[in-house]
């Protein structure tokens, strides 16, 4: 069992940058790979990045390809998203999530693959 907390949303300009961290409970988080997802108002839920429970790969969205970045530290049981030149089309809550099956190397864009979820934590991007 996994749970998750991100944190480190808020109203940032466009062009400005973000970090989103999760933190996860648990001694068993460097077996899950994680993503990241988010919804805009009035969208559906989309697929953002992720990254393998190593570290060692990671899969982006073409919409944040080159702008955003995910990165995991096992040792504090945190993933992150840093975001960079943020456009007011990024605005949405981000929710982090944990693969429902351990020590895959694969990197899904489906929610159906992901188990566990956090409460999300919103961005805004003001033009």
């Amino acid at each position: 069992q996994v749970q998750l907390v991100e944190s480190g949303g808020g109203l940032v300009q466009a062009g400005g940058s973000l970090r989103l961290s999760c933190a996860a409970s648990g001694r068993t988080f460097s077996s899950y790979g994680m993503g990241w997802f988010r919804q805009a108002p009035g969208k559906e839920q989309e697929f953002v990045a992720a990254i393998s429970y190593s570290g060692g790969s990671t899969r982006y969205a073409d919409s944040v390809k080159g702008r955003f970045t995910v990165s995991r530290d096992n040792a504090k049981n945190t993933v992150y998203l840093q975001m960079n030149s943020l456009k007011p089309e990024d605005t949405a809550v981000y929710y982090c999530a944990a693969r429902t099956l351990r020590n895959s190397i694969l990197l899904p864009t489906t929610r159906d693959e992901y188990g566990y979820w956090g409460q999300g934590t919103r961005v805004t991007v003001s033009s």
